[in-house]
């Protein structure tokens, strides 16, 4: 991993949001993907994409979106290990729930200290997922993306599933799988999609039968178990 840059916080998220968006097959992104993702004008978006270009942190063009150098690259997969590391920390080591980190590993990531991170990952047994069932960077910047994960959303009619993430920017959307008993690790049944709103029937194994939105279906990742 490279030597972390003296940047601001904000010029940490970005590169961190900036990795985010670009997937796996690390897409350029477009101002107006991160102008919603981070909920602010366009205007600033370029300011601050002009600013990591003159680091050499980015590749930027007017027009057609920026992509993360090397160099930026290396930062944002430090501070995305750093966050999921003091998430799971603080679930499986402090109690906290699911819904209550991300605010809190916001702050966290941003400590300088590697040795810190690196006896934090030795504590922690060197996790692979975190909390959500995000893979977690090593302290060389690998990262183990699972194998086969799909939307919910996208699973076929009359399959059994497994949920192996969810997506951990809601607090609200955490809190209402809290309550409707569905965490990682749950096998869903999908019964039904409906053709009106796309929502589905189903059931949680051990559980409920339920409809859930599409809207919940499309942030939870699922990996197909067998046809029922």
């Amino acid at each position: 991993m490279a030597k972390e840059e003296k940047l601001t916080h904000s010029e940490e998220n970005y590169l961190k949001v900036i990795f985010q968006i670009s997937g796996q097959s690390r897409d350029r992104v477009s101002t107006n993907a991160l102008a919603d993702k981070l909920c602010t004008k366009a205007s600033s978006i370029t300011d601050m994409l002009k600013k990591l270009a003159d680091k050499k942190l980015i590749g930027y063009k007017k027009y057609n979106g920026c992509e993360l150098t090397t160099k930026g690259e290396s930062i944002a997969v430090e501070i995305i290990r750093k966050h999921r590391l003091w998430e799971t920390f603080l679930v499986s080591k402090l109690s906290f729930g699911w819904d209550e980190v991300h605010d809190v590993a916001e702050q966290l990531e941003h400590i300088r200290s590697l040795k810190l991170i690196d006896k934090l990952d030795q504590f922690l047994d060197y996790p692979k997922f975190d909390p959500h069932g995000d893979p977690i960077p090593d302290k060389d910047g690998n990262i183990t993306y699972r194998k086969s994960k799909i939307r919910l959303a996208e699973s076929a009619v009359n399959t059994l599933v497994e949920v192996v993430s969810v997506d951990e920017d809601s607090q609200s959307l955490l809190k209402y799988l809290d309550e409707i008993g569905l965490k990682l690790g749950s096998g869903i049944k999908v019964f039904e999609r409906i053709p009106f709103d796309g929502s589905l029937k189903i059931e949680i194994v051990g559980g409920q039968k339920m409809y859930l939105s599409e809207k919940v279906a499309e942030n939870i990742g699922v990996r197909f178990i067998e046809k029922l």
